[in-house]
């Protein structure tokens, strides 16, 4: 594998919300995507996964609670919690999560 430069491949992803696959570590698949300021819907996943924001903000609801993820941090969502996106995320994030069957 080589050396990926992530702003470079999440401003050149065709819209805000898809992300693209980069690789795989066992079962998890490492990806990025460009958030726009816009809401995600609520959803939950079988098991956990982890939201690392590179740079901007992702704002989130998490079982009614809302947490700010800043440039550099890093948020690990429990397996079953309920989530969304609160308007207002943008920047670049980077998602490591082991996909659902």
């Amino acid at each position: 594998m080589s050396v990926v430069d992530l702003f470079r491949t999440a401003a050149a992803l065709s819209g805000a919300w898809n992300s693209r696959l980069l690789g795989e570590v066992g079962t998890a698949c490492v990806k990025v995507l460009r958030m726009d300021e816009l809401p995600v819907e609520e959803e939950t996943h079988g098991a956990a996964e982890v939201l690392l924001v590179l740079d901007g903000r992702l704002e989130l609801s998490v079982e009614d609670a809302e947490v700010t993820v800043g440039p550099g941090e890093m948020y690990a969502v429990p397996a079953g919690a309920r989530h969304a996106v609160r308007t207002g995320s943008r920047g670049t994030l980077v998602i490591v999560e082991v996909p659902e069957e």
